[in-house]
């Protein structure tokens, strides 16, 4: 799958964070890798300053790592949900 550093894009996966159990916060913060995850409380915190290719790529890489209830996404957003999974196991 290739990444496309656009907006439309960006709000694609946001939609599927709209729809999880996650919550999507962009913050201020000292993060080492530009993003926090806190899996128990289901929040994902990205840094509010990074570029659109930045926050592109921290989405893009906390899809790869969390797991999200496919039933509660409409079909659009499964079927990009599944290619960010599917790219995460080839690699």
């Amino acid at each position: 799958m290739e990444l496309k550093y656009t907006r439309p894009f960006l709000g694609k996966l946001e939609d599927i964070f709209a729809e999880s159990d996650f919550v999507l916060r962009y913050e201020k913060g000292n993060f080492k890798a530009g993003y926090c995850v806190l899996k128990d409380m289901k929040v994902a915190v990205v840094n509010k300053y990074f570029s659109l290719e930045g926050k592109i790529n921290c989405l893009y890489d906390i899809l790869r790592t969390i797991s999200v209830d496919e039933s509660r996404l409409s079909e659009k957003n499964r079927q990009l949900y599944l290619e960010i999974c599917n790219q995460a196991k080839t690699n």
